[in-house]
């Protein structure tokens, strides 16, 4: 049976750069919002040489997850889901729209998949290293249990606390910040759930990706390109490779971990930059 590698966004920016690091071997399936996108960058993967499909699902509905899920079992064995779907504070939205994407988006995308997924495989969910921003004391991880159990109640609870900030694009900064942080903390939670049935789970948190999204936020969300060792945003390809390499197969005891490739960011801003001003 072939082996399938599932990429949610994967039309573009770093899920599709990912999916060019992925072995010829398996059949590779993206999935995005907009057809054409994702025909496109299906089109540019069997030009080198893959066997690629594109999927049409929007993971702020688990319907559409579960579906997406089926179609990927029905072509062979999944065993590589890269969850790197999402959208940020500069995109259209609301708190409330980038929490359904950004964070019960990842609960459906864990669950639905794991359903089908067997020992030996892994997911990979796409975090930031804006989950590394907010202060301790803001954070309540016991409001993100809810995410299981009530989702409107998690959604009210994370919503009321992106309130705190004040404007539109703090708020929805906020609430990106809550959502990612989300991620990091759903994911080690899976990590362990799943673990039994030989199902591996990670995250890995970029810094600023010089893809359309990430151009979209370097005039406000910017601020941590200069505390980066190199001071420089990632490459989508830089980021590519590092999904590649965590959904790996042959990475089998890296799970229940964030992997945080900001280009050393968050440490710089935090210890070893200090001073660094924008």
């Amino acid at each position: 049976m072939a082996n399938v590698c599932v990429i949610t966004g994967g039309g573009s920016g770093m899920g599709f750069e990912a999916a060019k690091f992925m072995p010829k071997d398996k059949i590779i399936v993206i999935s995005g919002r907009t057809l054409a996108k994702l025909e496109g960058a299906v089109a540019e993967l069997k030009a080198l040489g893959y066997e690629a499909y594109a999927k049409v699902c929007d993971t702020s509905k688990r319907e559409s997850v579960k579906e997406l899920a089926e179609y990927a079992a029905s072509l062979g064995e999944i065993k590589n889901v890269i969850n790197s779907a999402g959208v940020s504070p500069a995109m259209k939205g609301t708190p409330e729209g980038i929490l359904r994407i950004n964070a019960l988006g990842t609960v459906y995308v864990n669950q639905e998949f794991s359903k089908l997924m067997g020992p030996g495989s892994v997911i990979v969910d796409v975090s930031s290293n804006s989950a590394y921003i907010l202060p301790s004391f803001i954070i309540n991880k016991k409001h993100y249990a809810f995410a299981e159990t009530d989702e409107e109640l998690f959604l009210k609870k994370l919503i009321k606390k992106s309130k705190m900030a004040k404007g539109d694009y703090q708020q929805k900064g906020f609430a990106y910040s809550l959502s990612k942080n989300f991620v990091v903390w759903y994911a080690k939670k899976c990590a362990f759930e799943y673990g039994p049935r030989g199902i591996r789970v990670v995250s890995l948190s970029p810094g600023l990706i010089a893809t359309d999204m990430g151009n979209l936020e370097k005039e406000d969300g910017g601020m941590l390109i200069p505390f980066s060792a190199e001071s420089r945003m990632g490459k989508p390809e830089e980021l590519g490779f590092a999904l590649a390499t965590v959904a790996d197969e042959r990475n089998g005891y890296l799970a229940g971990v964030d992997v945080l490739c900001d280009g050393g960011s968050t440490n710089g801003m935090k210890e070893f930059k200090k001073s660094k001003k924008k």
